[in-house]
């Protein structure tokens, strides 16, 4: 049975029928099966930096090598507008675009595994890039369809697994250096990620539009003080329009380029540290997993010290842990690279849901146009790439590991500084009169 009400801001909410009616399992599966996905589409990205030792090895040049995540993640971020545009508008299914993306994804490790560069950059960066950039968006809006009173919460949980289901992988490619085997463990890895993929989005649906659970009353939620909501629906132009967007793309631009400098670079800093390689993998796994945990972590505590106040401490401990890195390129201490490991994790990783979260709460998350701001928002990720990892390559040989951190620091700090700039936007915008979603 379906119900149709709206709460005080005009949202419209149809609630009923139950999960179990409308899949014929529990609404769980549809948190667990994008968990999944992204746990192994996450290799590709968190897992590269410790692949970068033995491409190195194999005659590529280290910029090169470094390049190669760098368009990796502008094809990856680069997606999700596109995805959700297609998305939104009943163009793709999650169903056909996790299985479009699994087949691009098989691409990534496959291109990686042969000796031509020229083959890495179109199977690796292209391909996989755009494959792993359709399934993160397809994951994402799938999850906070299904649990729209609780999305920040679940959709850090899927997003967390994008960077702490890489450890075991990015760990065991360290060993490939001193003629480990890279190319059966590209093998392994592609075919683990294309069936996981495939698997999760052959059984992936969406739920009616506007959703909403039979066990909760919308109208109470939408009325509890606790919850911040957008006052009105706005679209991706509208949302740049406020001035708040841009604020938050730079924010969001300077952030993913600190933390991605640190997921691609800290193998290669233990190596020019002459660290053993058991310490470089303890940091590694140490810095992805708590890049993945701290997300969740992080919207807990957002729920009582609010949002903006949250992701400014955010990056403030990121920036510490920029400095930490700093220090241990200096010193090479064996417990400061540990520190900064867990500082630059936290920090690196909680940032992104806390996003996810400001841009449904001052933009909306029930029309098109204001599902799309988020991944127009996400897309500064692709610029972060080329600046954290591309143009990072080019001056880290030059000015040092600890001038770049120092850098980094200036960055992280300077973006949480932003953050205090941060307004949700006004009912009203000069020349936009209110509106109502649509019914």
């Amino acid at each position: 049975m379906r119900t149709s009400t709206l709460d005080f801001l005009g949202r419209r909410y149809v609630v009923g029928p139950a999960a179990e009616e409308l899949l014929g399992r529990r609404r769980e599966w549809m948190l667990w099966l994008p968990w999944a996905a992204m746990a192994a589409i996450g290799i590709l990205q968190y897992g590269f930096g410790s692949l970068v030792p033995a491409l190195v090895e194999r005659g590529w040049a280290p910029v090169d090598v470094f390049w190669l995540l760098a368009l990796w993640t502008v094809f990856q971020a680069g997606a999700g507008f596109p995805a959700a545009y297609l998305r939104e508008r009943g163009r793709i299914g999650p169903r056909s675009a996790m299985v479009i993306g699994a087949v691009l994804l098989l691409c990534g490790p496959l291109a990686l595994a042969q000796g031509s560069f020229a083959v890495a950059v179109l199977g690796y960066s292209l391909l996989s890039g755009t494959g792993a950039g359709l399934v993160y968006a397809t994951c994402s809006s799938t999850v906070a369809k299904w649990y729209p009173e609780r999305t920040a919460a679940k959709v850090s949980v899927v997003t967390g697994a994008f960077a702490y289901g890489s450890v075991p992988f990015a760990m065991a490619y360290l060993f490939t250096v001193d003629g480990g085997p890279l190319v059966p463990m590209l093998a392994v890895s592609a075919v683990l990620i294309f069936l996981v993929v495939l698997g999760a989005g052959v059984v992936l649906r969406d739920p009616p539009a506007d959703w909403w659970p039979p066990d909760v009353d919308p109208r109470e939620w939408a009325l509890d003080g606790r919850r911040v909501s957008a006052v009105r629906q706005y679209s991706p132009r509208e949302a740049m329009r406020t001035g708040v967007a841009p604020l938050m793309y730079l924010i969001l631009f300077c952030a993913s380029a600190v933390s991605l400098f640190d997921i691609t670079f800290l193998a290669s800093l233990g190596t020019q540290l002459d660290v053993a390689l058991f310490v470089v993998a303890l940091c590694t796994g140490l810095l992805l997993g708590t890049n993945g945990a701290g997300r969740a972590l992080a919207i807990r505590v957002s729920e009582h010290l609010g949002r903006t106040r949250t992701l400014g401490w955010v990056l403030a401990v990121l920036g510490v842990g920029q400095l930490c890195l700093a220090s241990a390129a200096t010193t090479g201490s064996v417990a400061i690279l540990l520190l900064a490991s867990l500082l630059a994790g936290v920090g690196g990783g909680a940032f992104y849901p806390l996003f996810a979260s400001l841009v449904r709460e001052f933009f909306g998350d029930q029309s098109p146009g204001a599902r799309q701001t988020h991944a127009a928002v996400y897309s500064a990720k692709a610029f972060g790439g080329v600046l954290g990892v591309g143009i990072a390559a080019l001056v880290a040989p030059a000015w040092g590991y600890p001038a770049v951190f120092m850098l980094a620091c200036v960055l992280a700090v300077a973006s949480g500084a932003l953050c205090l700039k941060l307004r949700q936007p006004g009912r009203f915008l000069p020349g936009l009169p209110p509106r109502r979603v649509a019914s």
